[in-house]
């Protein structure tokens, strides 16, 4: 399987072209986007978007892991993670396709 990354230059192309706008207001609607995106997840924790998946903030506590090369024990500092969960028609579409 190749790997390849979808970049916002990327959609911001497809918008141009299905939709017609101009590159730049293109890549400013993707901009737009993507920026209340990052504000819900600052402020609520949380977005969920219909027929595609949620994306949760999630605290994680300190503990303690090891390097695995060394063996040495270290504290991990408590962070905050995200995470995605895909919805059931995102698990179909995938599946389906071959």
């Amino acid at each position: 399987m190749a790997e390849t990354t979808l970049t916002r230059a990327d959609l911001a192309e497809a918008v141009h072209q299905k939709v017609g706008l101009s590159r730049q207001e293109s890549a400013d609607l993707i901009e737009d986007v993507l920026e209340e995106i990052c504000s819900a997840l600052i402020e609520e924790g949380s977005v969920k978007i219909s027929s595609f998946g949620s994306l949760l903030v999630r605290e994680k506590a300190e503990r303690i892991g090891r390097n695995p090369k060394t063996g040495v024990e270290a504290s991990i500092s408590p962070r905050k993670v995200l995470s995605f969960k895909a919805s059931h028609m995102l698990k179909d579409t995938i599946n389906a396709t071959k």
